[in-house]
């Protein structure tokens, strides 16, 4: 590591990257979705959180919809919970009348939402008392994606905010958020369910005589796999289903036609490491073969320093000359040390006129050298990992050099409060780390 490296300033690294203008992408009316993703673990959260704040106090009607299990972003806001109904969020006043909403999306209860909407009464008590229907509907594997796809689409039909931010599920993989509700509309309208729902579209011991080669073979061998009494509640949930099945992939098609529009911009949240680069350069990936409209890559927790002049050599050095006994000599250029013949000639002289007075300075400085050491290496070390974070941001831009980027330093604690969204705020639209 060269001083040339560890002595950049942070704000050079940006001129490898367009920087990514948030205020220019919150003011402009035509952005109505703004999707955050990325890996777990990143701050998409708190992202999203922040952009919502500064939206609303830019003048924008905004709802945030988190999916975010920890339910910080309900802390930060000052809201004691938050569920699947948009709630105001007090303290945030903007111009020209701005306001903050937040929800976080409850995935039963979506999924409750959307057979109430679609069955009569009689059909939609007997498919949520099925016991199938409620495994789906709490655990089934894209079902917590599929049902914030349809909660952002029926956000968006309402057409109450001028604004919705959205907090992708933390999946394993950044991809789960594209192909979840895919995958679920498939299922649900696949060809497993069709033949399940074959005896009851046929109709009562005719359908069963008409169907009892096949499926006589068929049902046993799933009843061996799944139960005699899970499939019962297989096939009683797809026979008061059928009717909705179908809608199942329209609204999945038309909520994906959605975040495809000019009016949505995809963010891609990810932190200064290897890991979390190469999910958002793979994310980056995916949404350009998927047409998605990217906006940019929110770099977060970037460190920085006012002393950067100082390299992390330079630093290690000073520090071992401390610890050894070694000081520099500014004036000429040479190293000399501190307890050479003509030094302790003096001492032992002070000592004799002094008496002890002398013992504890001498002591006061050992611990000044020892402090100061230790501060040097500890800037050292920053000065690493600042260096280490430019490494791994220069190998995404270097992939990805149309990307716009905006850094936001990494901050001593957690975000709890509406401060600290707002410092958030005001770092993203700065776009580089404090002390750049």
């Amino acid at each position: 590591m060269t001083e040339a490296t560890t002595g950049t300033k942070a704000g050079a690294r940006m001129d490898a990257a367009p920087r990514l203008p948030v205020d220019r992408l919150l003011d402009d009316p035509g952005t109505r979705i703004i999707v955050c993703c990325g890996a777990g673990g990143v701050g998409k959260t708190t992202t999203a959180a922040a952009l919502g704040v500064r939206a609303a106090e830019r003048g924008r009607k905004v709802v945030v919809l988190t999916i975010d299990p920890a339910r910080r972003l309900a802390q930060s806001m000052g809201i004691d919970s938050l569920d699947n109904t948009p709630r105001r969020v007090k303290g945030v006043e903007g111009a020209d009348g701005g306001e903050l909403h937040a929800m976080m999306l409850d995935m039963k209860r979506t999924f409750d939402e959307i057979v109430e909407g679609h069955a009569d009464a009689e059909r939609a008590e007997a498919i949520l008392a099925n016991p199938f229907y409620q495994s789906l509907s709490a655990g089934f594997a894209g079902t917590q994606e599929y049902m914030a796809m349809e909660k952002l689409g029926q956000l968006r039909a309402r057409d109450d905010w001028d604004l919705i931010v959205v907090d992708t599920p933390p999946s394993r993989s950044a991809l789960d958020f594209l192909d979840a509700p895919k995958r679920l509309g498939s299922f649900l309208d696949g060809k497993f369910i069709r033949v399940l729902m074959a005896p009851a579209k046929v109709g009562g011991r005719a359908g069963m005589k008409f169907l009892n080669v096949g499926m006589s073979l068929m049902t046993g061998t799933l009843s061996k796999l799944m139960g005699a009494s899970l499939l019962k509640d297989v096939q009683t949930f797809v026979a008061a289903m059928d009717t909705m099945f179908g809608g199942f992939r329209t609204r999945a098609d038309a909520t994906f036609r959605l975040l495809q529009a000019p009016g949505t911009a995809f963010l891609v949240v990810a932190a200064p490491e290897p890991d979390a680069l190469r999910e958002a350069a793979y994310f980056v990936q995916r949404l350009a073969a998927e047409n998605m409209p990217l906006a940019g890559l929110v770099l977060n927790r970037v460190h920085g320093s006012d002393a950067d002049q100082l390299s992390a050599e330079r630093a290690l050095a000073a520090a071992e000359n401390l610890e050894e006994g070694c000081i520099v000599d500014q004036r000429s250029g040479n190293a000399g040390l501190r307890d050479s013949a003509a030094e302790a000639d003096g001492a032992a002289a002070d000592a004799a006129d002094a008496g002890a007075g002398d013992s504890a300075d001498a002591d006061a400085d050992a611990d000044v050298d020892e402090i100061t050491a230790g501060l040097l290496r500890l800037h050292a070390e920053r000065m690493q990992v600042i260096a280490r974070e430019q490494r791994t941001r220069d190998r995404f831009t270097s992939l990805h050099p149309e990307v716009a980027v905006a850094e936001v330093a990494a901050l001593p604690g957690d975000v709890h409060d509406l401060a600290g969204l707002r410092a958030i705020g005001e770092r993203l639209a700065a776009g580089v780390p404090a002390g750049a």
